[in-house]
């Protein structure tokens, strides 16, 4: 019977349809005033890649920051920790570290060897949220997002950058180009900065082999590479980091 997971989040609604312990489905649309709209939108899409009706699916189960929004589509809901655990674990049976980082929040979850939540831990600090302190950075450089995300690779020296709100930063950033910093060498700042704060919440659960990084900020190589110094460990990004939630609250109970 197929199940369905759908992960609410600040800037995209994700939906994963799961079949025989298979995903059989990945869909995404952007998560605007309408949750609910966004659901649907999403849920469409999914069924439309699975060759599904509506009627074929048993089980909706939400997780995400938006999960209590739409109370008449899903049947069951799920805590952001408790989905990113067993999507990264149903990927990645050697899964025992999670580091969540998205748009507007990063988390960090500890795995047993059952896929189980030991411990969990949020960074609620001002511009926690990796996903739009890059958009920031990006605006604030005169550059495209994928461009910031590329170029921190060609960056040749380490720059302090010490501001953690959005605003303060794009000072700071304004400060740097000014004092004839190259946009490669304050794009790596940028990303070493948000890795050094997200690296210190994966510390406070404790950081256990294998880590495995899912949420949008997967997708951002310049942000990997920084995780990876600052960890000094290496880490697993899934081919479709910012779904694992989603295919989390599909996997069946």
């Amino acid at each position: 019977m197929p199940s369905l997971g759908i992960d609410i989040g600040a800037d995209h609604t994700k939906v994963a349809i799961m079949e025989d312990s298979k995903i059989v489905a990945l869909a995404s649309t952007p998560t605007g005033f309408d949750q609910v709209a966004s659901a649907e939108a999403a849920i469409k899409s999914a069924l439309e890649k699975a060759k599904l009706d509506r009627q074929s699916i048993k089980r909706i189960k939400a997780t995400g920051g938006g999960r209590k929004a739409i109370p008449n589509i899903t049947t069951d809901e799920m805590n952001e920790f408790t989905s990113a655990a067993k999507g990264a674990y149903f990927l990645f049976n050697s899964t025992r570290t999670v580091i969540d980082a998205g748009a507007e929040e990063a988390r960090a979850v500890k795995v047993d060897v059952g896929g189980k939540v030991k411990d969990f831990a949020v960074n609620e600090k001002c511009a926690a949220g990796a996903g739009s302190f890059t958009e920031a950075m990006a605006k604030a450089l005169e550059i495209s997002l994928d461009e910031l995300t590329k170029i921190s690779l060609k960056a040749s020296k380490k720059i302090p950058m010490n501001a953690q709100c959005v605003i303060f930063a794009e000072s700071e950033v304004v400060s740097l180009i000014h004092s004839g910093i190259s946009k490669a060498d304050i794009s790596r700042a940028v990303h070493d900065s948000i890795a050094d704060r997200i690296s210190a919440v994966a510390r406070r659960v404790g950081l256990e082999k294998d880590i495995v990084l899912i949420g949008g900020m997967g997708r951002n190589v310049g942000f990997v590479d920084s995780l990876k110094r600052t960890l000094n460990m290496d880490v697993i990004v899934p081919a479709d980091p910012e779904y694992v939630s989603a295919v989390g609250a599909a996997v069946p109970d």
